[in-house]
């Protein structure tokens, strides 16, 4: 117990910019280059690095031949500083903020789906309403998103349920989103007649992963949920997907399979706007049952994340609200993206 009081008492001693000269020096690890970034004389950072590897009675860096590398302890040391820091900056805004939402910022993170889809409306709204406030936008697969919000690097994020591990975030599902295979349609001119008629699916009302055997497929980077849930369930029917390509992020993905490299498992809302692809449900083998229902049956739902320990400032809370107004009032109007649900009611 003793030690913890005097590591805290410690670490209260430790300057707020000793600990943003060290996050820069150990992301670009490179003393001269930081100071740069950070736009301080060389020295001046290098003693204050000094000085919290003194007070920490640690070392934070080695040095060795000029190549500039973490300890054991600069590594423990790091994830907990940008904490520290993105925890600072947010009280600050919050401060700011109680001049009634004329100044302040929201660090929103949202899978690719979503931002190509219905959030360019919501954000229209919000930034209406509030004029002054920044909208700082982060787009990523669901991983992603939920390692930068344990980081402390966003304030919210719209990410895929359920999560992987037990991270320390609130979550509330907002959204069902299907999942279709996305295959071209042919309206490409100039495809070789080769690669099309790989790439095409049957002409059928559903598809199911077994479908999937033996073809082409065009794959997101890791990090993606959807990459994720596609190799899972190939491997669940029994076999191993088979890559035409992968690494690439959503607009790549569809451009990819709208020149058929292959086909590829996307939301239904990203093909709106794109003659040049034809998206088929995808049903698992017990829903097959029920293939008769109108709609498809595999799906995602979609969640608004926080952390727990830290509370939304007055902006993100303001933004919170905007998001779920829309959504209850787009899904009674009907006029939510092609293959989309709330899960919200008024």
């Amino acid at each position: 117990m003793r030690a913890r009081r005097d590591a805290t008492r410690t670490l209260c001693r430790v300057q707020l910019q000793q600990l943003a000269y060290f996050v820069a020096v150990a992301e670009v690890r490179h003393f001269t280059q930081a100071a740069e970034i950070l736009r301080v004389a060389q020295p001046s950072l290098s003693k204050q690095i000094r000085a919290l590897e003194s007070e920490l009675s640690v070392s934070l860096f080695s040095r060795a031949r000029g190549n500039i590398t973490l300890t054991p302890a600069g590594e423990a040391l790091l994830p907990l500083a940008k904490r520290i820091l993105a925890d600072v900056e947010t009280a600050r805004l919050e401060v700011q903020e109680l001049a009634g939402l004329k100044r302040g910022r929201v660090r929103l993170g949202a899978t690719p789906s979503l931002c190509a889809g219905l959030l360019a409306d919501v954000l229209r709204r919000f930034h209406d309403a509030y004029p002054g406030i920044q909208l700082l936008v982060e787009e990523g697969g669901s991983r992603d998103l939920v390692r930068e919000l344990t980081r402390g690097s966003l304030d919210m994020a719209l990410v895929i349920l359920p999560l992987q591990g037990d991270p320390p975030l609130d979550t509330t599902p907002i959204l069902r989103e299907f999942l279709v295979v996305a295959s071209p349609t042919g309206a490409e001119t100039g495809l070789p007649e080769r690669s099309l008629k790989a790439a095409q699916l049957p002409r059928r009302s559903y598809l199911r992963i077994e479908d999937l055997r033996n073809r082409p497929l065009v794959m997101f980077r890791p990090g993606y949920d959807l990459r994720e849930a596609t190799i899972s369930a190939c491997r669940a029917a029994g076999f191993e997907p088979r890559f035409a390509v992968e690494g690439g992020e959503m607009d790549a993905v569809l451009r990819f399979v709208e020149v058929g490299l292959g086909v590829a498992v996307v939301p239904s809302m990203v093909l709106a706007g794109r003659p040049g692809l034809r998206g088929t449900p995808l049903v698992l083998p017990d829903e097959e049952a029920r293939r008769g229902r109108q709609g498809p049956g595999l799906l995602r739902t979609i969640a608004l994340a926080h952390r727990k320990d830290v509370e939304l400032t007055h902006a993100a809370r303001a933004f919170q609200d905007t998001l779920q107004t829309f959504l209850v009032e787009a899904g009674l109007a009907g006029s939510l993206p092609p293959g989309v649900e709330t899960l919200l009611t008024d």
